[in-house]
Parts: structure tokens; sequence; C-alpha cells
């Protein structure tokens, strides 16, 4: 029994020693792995994997907290339990998890036991057994214990790491919190030099405005795609209308119309899986696509635009060039053919504009289009009365082939109007155009119209009982 019982303590401790060398050559190598992290996500599996390790944990999740809410980014092992599953996805308020609110507070490390080291239910109330809220979530999972503790990035709480154990297992001690508290510090660490890193290259390769990439990302993504042996296609575009945008509405509208047009690019860029979406410079933009055809470009495009229409009355103008059509070129060459194809683009969507006017001859049948394009354009609007104006005034303005429309109100009847929004664009040198004002209580419509566009009373009629519609639909 003396032998036994003096053998039995050395054992314990070579076993102690045993554990924490492991835990502190897992640290080691996890310091190396984080040093060649250069992603978030490549962060996160490095924290969780070193996590099951060095606590000896069932699972490890990698969470991020903004906000007073947690939300899980990763866990290891993926949990396979519909109802673990559900619990992953889900977010957590601080307001609903005292213990989550303690560590965003006071940076501090929390445990919590469902099971004894017997295995046996922990006593509700008992406060070794840690906030109840945590315990109740372990009972739902079927898990013994668990401990949390922060991330530190920039005297901030950005995060935590969180560990359970299956049952049975031992309930997590003082020795676990110290080895997960220098495993997130060493992930804290890799966290704020990927994130210091991630903003470099947003300033070097990112527009300011529009968040888009720069003309040097697009010139190497041209290039690399064109090395790769696939089909390439630039798609060069122009924001038809910014100069009077910027003129009449001021530079923070024309940048907010820039920032739409970004949008737009975007989408398309999203809809076309390893393109890259670019601000040239101005309100020139371009799209680089690899492995695409030319055909599916031009239909996501089309789609976009059709779907997404700019504010203000803009327009995008854009022309596509392939190496499908052109062979191999440089890239410079590529981009050359698709700003000549997207002026092409404009010149003929403006010719296309003033080709849809009916036939002066005919003003039934003028009136009868604008009545259907009006029509549905305030319908498709969204609510309120300018809005509703602008989408009338737009419409009728193309149906008629004008070039530029208005919307004014005035304050009183005896007051001068004022514009609230312009919309279209400026009609070319040497083209005759004329101008058809609805005026409707405080409201006044100015629609363009083609000087070959068919006018009287009953096209007049058309347009007063569209601002009609327009107004009182709003009210």
């Amino acid at each position: 029994m003396t032998r036994r019982s003096s053998a039995a303590p050395g054992a314990r401790a070579d076993s102690r020693s045993a554990a924490d060398l492991v835990g502190v050559r897992a640290l080691a190598l996890a310091a190396h792995r984080l040093d060649r992290c250069r992603s978030i996500d490549e962060v996160a599996h490095v924290a969780t994997t070193t996590g099951i390790e060095v606590l000896d944990a069932r699972h490890v999740a990698f969470c991020r907290i903004d906000q007073d809410t947690c939300r899980i980014v990763l866990v290891e092992p993926p949990p396979v339990a519909p109802r673990a599953v559900w619990m992953v996805r889900a977010s957590y308020r601080a307001d609903d998890r005292p213990a989550l609110r303690a560590l965003i507070r006071d940076r501090a490390s929390w445990v919590a036991h469902a099971r004894t080291v017997h295995d046996e239910s922990t006593v509700p109330d008992d406060p070794d057994a840690g906030d109840p809220v945590e315990v109740d979530t372990l009972r739902e999972l079927d898990a013994a214990t668990a401990l949390a503790t922060p991330m530190v990035v920039n005297g901030s709480v950005w995060g935590q790491l969180y560990a359970v154990r299956a049952r049975p297992g031992p309930p997590f001690r003082v020795d676990d919190v110290a080895r997960a508290e220098v495993l997130a510090a060493l992930v804290a660490g890799a966290v704020a030099r990927v994130d210091l890193e991630a903003q470099v290259r947003h300033l070097v390769a990112d527009d300011p405005l529009t968040g888009l990439a720069n003309r040097r990302i697009a010139d190497a993504e041209a290039e690399a795609a064109l090395e790769s042996g696939h089909e390439t296609c630039i798609v060069m575009c122009d924001v038809d209308g910014l100069k009077r945008v910027n003129d009449e509405l001021g530079h923070d509208t024309g940048d907010d119309l820039l920032r739409s047009v970004a949008d737009v690019l975007g989408r398309a860029a999203a809809a076309l899986p390893g393109s890259t979406a670019a601000r040239i410079g101005g309100d020139e933009f371009c799209l680089v696509t690899v492995g695409r055809r030319r055909a599916e470009v031009a239909d996501v495009m089309a789609a976009t635009i059709a779907a997404f229409p700019l504010p203000h009355g803009a327009a995008i103008s854009y022309g596509i060039a392939s190496t499908a059509v052109t062979g191999s070129v440089s890239a410079r060459h590529l981009f050359r053919q698709a700003d000549t194809a997207q002026y092409k683009a404009k010149r003929a969507r403006a010719r296309a504009l003033r080709s849809m006017v009916p036939a002066a001859a005919d003003p039934a049948v003028t009136a009868e289009r604008v009545l259907v394009a009006g029509t549905a354009a305030i319908v498709a609007a969204q609510s309120g009365v300018v809005p509703r104006l602008c989408a009338f005034a737009a419409a009728a303005t193309e149906t008629l082939g004008g070039s530029a429309w208005a919307v004014l109100t005035r304050r009183s009847a005896s007051e001068p109007p004022s514009a609230v929004a312009r919309g279209g664009s400026p009609a070319e040198i040497g083209v005759e155009s004329s101008t058809a004002v609805v005026i409707h209580d405080l409201w006044q419509v100015e629609i363009g119209m083609s000087a070959t566009a068919a006018t009287g009373e009953v096209v007049a009629t058309s347009l007063d009982a569209l601002a009609a519609v327009a107004i009182l639909g709003a009210r």
C-alpha cells in the first residue's frame, strides 16, 4: 500500500509534465503556422486545430465579436448533430449571455461545467458550475464542460476561442485556461497582422471612392488572364450623364452615381466568378473576365444593367472585346478594342432612342405609347411623388425621342419653380428638340421631345393624366 501510494503521485506528476510538454510544443508549432497565415480563414483553422490538441477538447470554435454580438466563424471538427449545427449557425447577443458580457467587459476567460469529474450532473445554482446560461447550453449539447477566452486585438475584444469537452471528460481547470489564453494571444497577434496587411492591400489595390479594384489591378488581372490561355474578355464602361449630374446636382451626388455604377459592375462580376471589376478613372470602369464566353458576358452585362438602372437618368454604355474574336493580343490592345466598342455602343444607343419616336402624323398612336410606357414606369417606381414623377418623365421623354427631362416644384403658386431632379442626357449638337411642360398643383415636369414627335391635344392630355396619376397616387 505504501509503495502504491508513493508511486501514484509521481506517475501523475510525470503524466502532467508530459502533457504540458505536448502543449508547449503544440503552441510553438501554432506560432510558426500562424506566422504564415494570410487570411482570417487560415488563422481560424490554425486556432481551432491547435485548440483541440492543447486543450484536449472535443470541439473548438473561432468566434468573431462585433457590436456585442458573437458569431461563429469556424468550428473544428464540424458538428453533425442537427441541434449543434443549428447552434453553430446562430449568433449570440451579450445582452442574453452574461458570461459573454463579462468576457467583453473584463477581457476575462470563463469556464462552465454541466458534469462533474465523475460524470454526474452538476447541481442547479452551483456557483462552481459557472454561468447558468452556459451550463444550459452544455446540457443542450450533451457536453461536459466549456471554456471561452477573449482574443484582444488593438486593445479591444475582437473575438473569442470557445472549447467544449464531450462526456465523460474532466472539467476545464486553471491550467487549461492558461493554455487557452496563450493560444488566444498568439491568434490575436496573427489577426492584427492579417488585418493590417488587408488594409495595406486595400489602399494599394482598391479605388477609394467605389471600393472596386483600380487600374493597376485591372491591368495585372488582364495580363494574368491572357497568360492562362483561356478566353479573356474586357468590358469597357462609360457613364452617360455624369457631367450633367455634377453640374446640376453637385459632385456629392455625382460620387453617389459612381458608387451606383460600381454596384452594378460588382453584381456583374459576382455573376461571372473569377472576374474583376475595376474603376479605371473618372467615369470609366471595366470588367475583366477569364474562361467566360463573350456571349455569356454580354448576357450578364445586359441583364444586370437592365435590373439595376442608374439614378438621375444616367446610363451605362459598354463595349466588349474578346480574345475569341481578336485572337492572341496584348492587354493594351484588348482594352483599346473594348473602348472602341464602347464608343460605338454609346452612339448606337443615342440613334436607337431617336428611332423610337412614332410618326408625327399619328398623334393618337403617340399618345397611346406614352400612356402605356408612363403607366408602367409609375407602377414600377418607388413610393413618393418625386420617384413617381421621375419615372414618368423618363419614360415619356424616351418614348417621345427627347434627350433630357426635369422635375421641378415651387413652394407657392407665386414663386418660380426649382429643380428637384433631372435626367437623360444633353441633346447632340445639330439635333432639333423641344420640351413639353406639364404643370399639376405645385409640381412641374419638363419632358424632352424630338422635333419629329407627334404633338397635339391628345398627346398633351395623356401627359397631364400621367402627371396626375403620379402625384395623386403617391398621397
